[in-house]
């Protein structure tokens, strides 16, 4: 559950000017996620995100830009936590996660830059993987066989 409410949060604020955690709650209130004020409090701090100026010159929470940072246990957490399985045809690799985390997943998968994926594509609970060239599958899986195993 916490995967999904979490990848809801960057939903919302990639969709909404979202100001405070008060109005972050609400909105996750009406997307059915019943949750604290103490919740939202330490889902913002585990995903890391800040505030941002808006165009309007207010304050929104937005969420960081990673890309030159070093692969944290998180993304291996994601992945490993909402996926259920995954299997091949040919130069495709599909995830099956948990209700609403193939966003986190593929996410996930993004940010660790495993070399010969050429991109991702995510539904609500279906992840595919694009692999450059068949021959370049088994070792994207043994990759993900590492994520899978690894262990906190």
């Amino acid at each position: 559950m916490r995967v999904s409410r979490q990848n809801k949060i960057l939903e919302l604020i990639r969709t909404n000017e979202v100001e405070t955690q008060e109005q972050l709650l609400m909105l996750l209130s009406n997307a059915g996620y019943k949750v604290t004020q103490a919740t939202v409090s330490r889902d913002i701090r585990e995903l890391q995100l800040i505030k941002g100026q808006a165009k309007d010159g207010k304050y929104k929470y937005i969420s960081g830009n990673y890309d030159n940072r070093p692969i944290s246990e998180r993304f291996i957490r994601i992945f490993r936590e909402s996926t259920l399985s995954y299997q091949h045809a040919q130069n495709l690799i599909i995830v099956k996660t948990l209700s609403g985390c193939s966003g986190a997943a593929g996410e996930a998968i993004d940010c660790l830059s495993l070399d010969h994926i050429v991109g991702s594509i995510s539904g609500d609970n279906n992840l595919l993987i694009i692999v450059d060239h068949e021959e370049n599958v088994p070792y994207v899986l043994a990759e993900m066989d590492k994520i899978m195993e690894h262990r906190d």
